[in-house]
């Protein structure tokens, strides 16, 4: 039975009664958009969800993938939920009229593709849907479940898990509002990285039209050999057979140790559990495929990305950071022109242009000219927290986009008082670019003239800001 504060909705799979809010926007949490992976669909393709008849609870969030938060990177709230339908999304919505037609950002959460909820506070559609937007975020398989290349299974079942949410959205989200037509898929950091790859993945195609990447990573190299080494590793170093056989009726614990024994030692790259050209759902790896992807992107970084929190680490010397940088692909003189640039930089401002700011400025370049619609940020605002002061550290971008600056943990992380404006300027951008397929005419596109939006105090379009870094990162 609907009643005007628990509105039920009929979706293919069945009716879901969700949760009127007191600013009048309406939300349905926890809805199953694949069946629980678990026996023999652990480590399968996601299968649709068993249709049900009496409505479904949607008032509380569902199970999460993660159970274990990765706090030592992220500040966002992230809570673990038990249980094993994690394959499950969320729906903010202002109306329910099917005529309503409205626009839909779907959001992928981040978290190196080994942690993140779809249930944190900071992406709550509240104020977006005040703004005419309806939003769903989307819980998939993460880590070895997700990523790991195991010969018996099939490959990128994370990936596998965005594409079935996103049919979903297609298939459902007219009764929430919505338009499939007007969809936009976003995602920070992993979940930046999960939408740079499904601009590479053919499955993915017509089922959304522009894509938002917030400081996105992507596996470095992502080809399969790549992936197939990781494999190796796994073996080798857990003792365990890399198949879906044998882990399939591993504990979430048991995998855990897995994944901290396969995890050991420094030969393998970041985010080794990652999406990986697999010559199927991914034909070719990411970055080659941004550059011909003609769907309107969106994309960015804050300044400083990884940068360490105030006294958590001593500097390097320049012959240790000379010798990071090579591992990266410096040679001696793009080397020494960045220690130049960047006097008192440490490793982590090495991580931050290798696995940020050099990518997205190359898939810039790239897109530019080929004439791609494509619009570049750097967030340059930093806050006042303990130890981050002066710092636009990764994540401090996501209260300003989803205008949350209230929102739990915020302070925290941002510390007092977060300036109301920038939220309105960001929020209303990307408002615009999921409505119009541009931001506004404040913010050219990277094309003219390599314009790039300053996020700042004083939010400001420049022609080419990050010169110093394409000349030091690009070849």
């Amino acid at each position: 039975m609907t009643t005007p504060d628990h509105p039920v909705v009929q979706t293919r799979p069945g009716p879901v009664r969700g949760e009127r809010r007191a600013d009048g926007s309406i939300r349905f949490l926890g809805i199953p958009y694949a069946q629980p992976p678990v026996g023999a669909l652990r480590f399968a393709a996601p299968e649709p969800p068993r249709p049900w008849t009496a409505p479904l609870d949607a008032t509380a969030y569902g199970p999460t993938a993660q159970r274990r938060p990765f706090a030592e990177i992220t500040t966002i709230p992230e809570p673990t939920i038990p249980g094993a339908d994690i394959l499950n999304l969320n729906v903010f919505t202002p109306d329910l009229a099917p005529a309503a037609g409205l626009p839909v950002l779907v959001w992928i959460h981040g978290g190196g593709f080994v942690a993140g909820s779809q249930a944190s506070p900071w992406y709550d559609g509240a104020a977006f849907n005040r703004d005419g937007v309806v939003v769903v975020s989307i819980g998939y398989r993460l880590g070895i479940e997700g990523f790991l290349h195991l010969p018996d299974a099939p490959d990128n079942r994370g990936v596998r898990d965005w594409i079935a949410a996103l049919e979903w959205v297609r298939d459902n989200i007219a009764a929430f509002g919505g338009d499939p037509a007007k969809v936009t898929v976003a995602g920070q950091s992993a979940g930046g990285g999960a939408v740079q790859t499904l601009l590479a993945a053919p499955a993915a195609r017509g089922l959304f039209r522009a894509a938002i990447s917030a400081s996105g990573a992507v596996m470095r190299p992502q080809d399969r050999a790549a992936a197939e080494a990781v494999t190796r590793a796994f073996a080798d170093r857990t003792g365990v057979p890399a198949t879906a056989a044998a882990l399939r009726d591993a504990t979430d614990a048991d995998l855990l140790a897995l994944q901290d024994a396969l995890a050991e030692g420094d030969d393998l790259p970041p985010l080794h559990l990652a999406p990986f050209a697999d010559g199927d759902q991914v034909p070719v790896p990411v970055p080659e495929a941004l550059a011909d992807a003609d769907v309107p992107l969106l994309l960015g970084f804050t300044a400083d990305e990884f940068a360490a929190p105030a006294g958590e680490e001593p500097p390097p010397s320049d012959a240790e950071l000379l010798g990071l940088l090579g591992a990266f692909g410096l040679d001696d003189a793009r080397a020494a022109r960045f220690l130049a640039e960047r006097p008192g930089a440490d490793g982590r401002a090495a991580i931050t242009d290798w696995l940020f700011r050099a990518p997205a400025l190359a898939a810039a370049e790239a897109r530019a000219e080929r004439r791609r619609p494509t619009w570049l940020y750097q967030f340059d605002w930093s806050g006042t927290a303990p130890g981050r002061a002066g710092q636009a550290y990764h994540c401090t971008d996501l209260p300003f986009a989803f205008d949350l600056l209230a929102a739990e943990g915020v302070d925290a992380a941002l510390g007092a008082d977060p300036p109301q404006a920038l939220a309105d300027a960001v929020h209303a951008a990307w408002t615009a670019f999921v409505r119009d397929l541009d931001p506004g005419a404040d913010w050219p596109p990277y094309g003219d003239g390599r314009t790039t939006m300053r996020w700042s105090a004083r939010p400001r379009a420049e022609r080419d800001p990050l010169r110093t870094v394409r000349e030091v990162w690009l070849p």
